[in-house]
């Protein structure tokens, strides 16, 4: 089947330099980025922004620097980090933003190296040189120019603030003008779940047809220009593309939240939404669930969070109907009604946005409908569950310097493999959209030959488990029942008292397997067939280990690396003498 929206799709713009210069005319001293400073915030205006932009676009110039020599940024979000990047685009130097714990965490410096040695840059980019140094002084920077914004006592760190200040002789104009919709504007890296991550070239084209798109599916951004207070990281798609560029094509305002969805971090999230109250809020399930909880005790929070919000969005997995209740009965509490709930589904491949739910509804997991111009193939199943394959202008056309995956990625009519699966929310109702269910490459047959829907699954089990477990894998290829894997939300299992022993990898505590046997007994009485029945499960004792490939920058599990890595935690899963195994 073939689902395209009905719509057209309107104008676009050439470049992401066209939406700097339409607002740097039309509101020149609206604030565009602005970062934490002290009490307050450092704030760059849309006129400073195109000045500086020119100016680091112009040292860029002076420097010989082109496509084919790209500016590596490993440190997180920030105003000299937008500026750069911007600057790059202005003039076809693309920019590689790479997950800032590849540079912070010793044991992923080998992902940091990948980076380097696939994408050959030219120069790098760090807020802070001392904080990154271990990263800078690894032998893969010896060539490279790096530039800081703090450039400490290293006398061989380039100043941010010389870039900014530009170079003479140089025509910034004719640059720009050479640049348009095919120039690669940024190379970004898949989340490496299945393989080593890939480059993605993200063109001009790509990110500008998407923010048209969502400009037609969501009109009230041009109502008013939004307001975003957003930590979401600028190395994805989701936070440097859809959200960034969200705010420069509307001219809106972008505060960088310092803060994160983490125990130490959410409180700094707390303060930044209590100085400023966004009109948009962008995050992951695990950001919202951390809100809820605060806005229980923090009644300045709540009455700042929802006093302006249009629309809340949540992506990269579905939200727990236990924090979407939470959201609604806060939203109701403090402005009687509720700010349209939705999400979309895309890739680092599609720009993101791909599909984009349109239809209001009272829960999670629904993605919506096709934007226009972008056309989705959908082969069904038996059980009318569909491949998803897409083609459109804000895809990607293939990977950086890898012909053999670019082959791959595509079938015989150009349409990318996205290797998602869906269903529709109402078989006889199209227009209802899809809801996601899951990644083929995570499903497996049991002995029986029955299949095993990892995906959604997964979903259902960490419902059941519920705090217990900060992440689960499924188990059970070629087994005759299906298994998990827990990764324990530590914190909160000894803040209710519990202790451990060790036992080669497992942690064993009576009462929790008893907690954990209890649950799975009650799921399986409320469910029927092998397919979702879940009979035993271990508690593992290290945490994904980034370094070793098991955990993606987006803080994804690659549940194979999980079972190569602990192949032999795995074999104990199935071990019914095992002391470390649940089973019911």
């Amino acid at each position: 089947m073939i689902y395209r929206a009905a719509d057209p799709l309107g104008p676009v713009v050439d470049r992401t330099g066209d939406w700097l210069h339409h607002w740097a005319g039309a509101a020149p001293d609206r604030t565009f980025l602005a970062e934490r400073y002290g009490a307050g915030w450092r704030e760059v205006s849309y006129a400073e922004a195109l000045e500086q932009v020119r100016g680091i676009a112009a040292s860029l110039l002076a420097r010989g620097m082109n496509a084919d020599t790209p500016v590596i940024v490993i440190s997180g979000n920030g105003v000299d980090h937008g500026l750069l990047a911007l600057a790059g685009q202005y003039v076809g130097v693309p920019i590689v933003p790479v997950a800032e714990q590849y540079a912070l965490i010793h044991g992923a410096h080998g992902r940091l190296r990948h980076a380097v040695e696939m994408t050959k840059p030219r120069m790098a980019y760090t807020v802070d040189a001392d904080q990154y140094g271990e990263a800078l002084a690894l032998d893969i920077f010896d060539d490279i120019e790096v530039v800081a914004s703090n450039p400490g006592q290293n006398a061989k760190v380039t100043p941010f603030a010389v870039l900014v200040k530009g170079a003479a002789g140089v025509d910034v104009d004719a640059a720009f003008a050479a640049t348009g919709p095919d120039t690669v504007g940024k190379i970004l890296l898949t989340s490496g779940s299945t393989s080593a991550p890939k480059g993605v070239p993200t063109t001009n084209r790509m990110m500008t047809t998407n923010q048209a798109q969502l400009a037609a599916a969501l009109p009230f951004l041009a109502t008013r220009p939004p307001v975003l207070v957003d930590w979401l990281p600028w190395n994805h798609v989701f936070g440097g593309s859809h959200n960034f560029n969200m705010i420069l094509a509307n001219g809106g305002t972008l505060y960088v939240d310092d803060g994160k969805p983490t125990p130490a971090l959410i409180s700094r999230t707390v303060e930044n939404l209590k100085l400023v109250s966004p009109t948009i809020s962008f995050n992951v399930p695990v950001g919202f669930a951390g809100l809820v909880k605060a806005m229980k005790t923090d009644e300045a929070l709540k009455q700042s969070y929802f006093a302006e919000l249009d629309m809340i969005f949540y992506a990269g997995a579905s939200l727990p109907q236990d924090v979407w209740k939470g959201i609604e009965d806060a939203a109701h509490e403090v402005r009687g009604d509720l700010p349209l709930m939705n999400s979309s589904w895309g890739l680092t491949e599609t720009a993101p946005a791909a599909l984009l739910q349109h239809e209001p509804t009272d829960r999670s997991g629904i993605v919506g409908v096709p934007l226009p111009g972008v056309e989705v193939k959908l082969i069904p199943d038996d059980d009318m569950r569909c491949e998803v394959r897409v083609k459109g202008p804000s895809i990607f056309t293939g990977y950086l310097d890898n012909p053999e995956k670019t082959a791959e990625a595509f079938d015989d009519e150009g349409f990318f493999l996205t290797g998602d699966a869906m269903k529709f929310v109402n078989p006889d109702n199209y227009d209802l959209g899809l809801q996601f269910d899951g990644r083929i490459s995570e499903d497996f047959k049991l002995l029986t030959g029955t299949w095993v829907r990892a995906g959604q699954l997964r979903l259902d089990m960490l419902a059941c488990i519920g705090p217990l477990a900060q992440d689960i894998v499924i188990t059970g290829a070629d087994k005759n029942e299906i298994g998990i894997m827990i990764f324990p939300n530590v914190a909160e299992l000894e803040k209710e008292g519990y202790s451990f022993d060790s036992d080669n990898g497992a942690l064993i505590n009576a009462a929790l397997q008893s907690d954990i046997r209890r649950r799975l007994a009650v799921r399986a009485g409320e469910v029927s067939g092998s397919s979702s029945r879940v009979g035993r499960a271990i508690v593992l004792e290290e945490p994904p280990n980034m370094g070793e490939g098991e955990m993606t920058a987006k803080g994804n599990l690659n549940y194979r690396k999980v079972l190569d890595r602990r192949d032999a935690l795995l074999k104990r899963l199935y071990d019914d003498a095992d002391p470390a195994t649940i089973t019911i």
